[in-house]
């Protein structure tokens, strides 16, 4: 193990990591000595835990700031590692986009991430120390037909990286996105063919990144190797966005 990407002793959060992405992301902190919290709707609202307790999760809603806020304030340590994976899709033509949709995907995809952020950088400002990393999309920078939603939220996911960045920079918090293209987790393996076909079409290696793709850049940004980057957007696609 590189001893840049050693997290023991390190208390991480990372939300929607029930699965996919997230899950991926969760896992390879545990496996590098971190102690990990999940926020994600549905999971072991009693606090539960599994990889030798290391991997624990709460039933949060992010959208809700209140919530957001006792449960971080309840954790038995602060984070001083935070990954905004949390995220939904409701795609559909503007024209056709109801508000719940348009909404739902918001308050998720970008709220989400703002609650999270304010409620865990006043300990890390605390301690001097914080690493931040933002999961965007190629689709926030590009758009995409029939996400307009989810582009917007991705979008914002950006500007709010940037400017999260310049402000807890001299408090010693680093604040960093990753863009994925389209990653095969078991949601995208049920998209039909031709969905997958014209992602694969667009790299430039003729492969669709896994889950633990994503986690590796993630794990970089949140690792000493990467302490004097911030407000940067990795994007892991393949060259999609090429």
């Amino acid at each position: 193990m590189n001893d840049l990407q050693n997290f023991r002793d390190r208390v991480a959060l990372v939300t929607g990591a029930a699965r996919g992405i997230g899950q991926a992301i969760a896992q390879a902190l545990v496996d590098r000595g971190a102690e990990v919290h999940v926020f994600d709707i549905g999971v072991g609202g009693d606090g539960g835990g599994g990889a030798g307790k290391r991997l624990i999760s709460h039933n949060v809603d992010i959208t809700d700031s209140e919530a957001v806020n006792a449960a971080v304030q309840g954790l038995p340590s602060p984070p001083s590692l935070l990954v905004n994976n949390a995220g939904i899709t409701r795609d559909r033509s503007i024209a056709k986009m109801s508000d719940a949709e348009w909404n739902d995907v918001l308050s998720v995809n970008l709220t989400g991430a703002f609650n999270m952020i304010r409620a865990v950088t006043p300990a890390m400002t605390a301690a001097g120390y914080g690493r931040i990393v933002n999961i965007t999309s190629i689709n926030g920078l590009r758009g995409k037909f029939g996400q307009a939603n989810y582009a917007a939220a991705k979008a914002g996911l950006v500007g709010l990286t940037k400017t999260a960045a310049r402000e807890m920079g001299r408090k010693g918090i680093t604040v960093n996105a990753v863009a994925p293209g389209m990653v095969m987790t078991e949601m995208a393996e049920q998209l039909p063919k031709e969905f997958i076909e014209k992602a694969l079409d667009e790299t430039m290696v003729k492969r669709l990144a896994k889950p633990e793709d994503i986690a590796h850049g993630v794990l970089f940004l949140l690792s000493e190797e990467a302490g004097l980057i911030t407000g940067e957007v990795l994007k892991i696609d393949g060259g999609q966005y090429i």
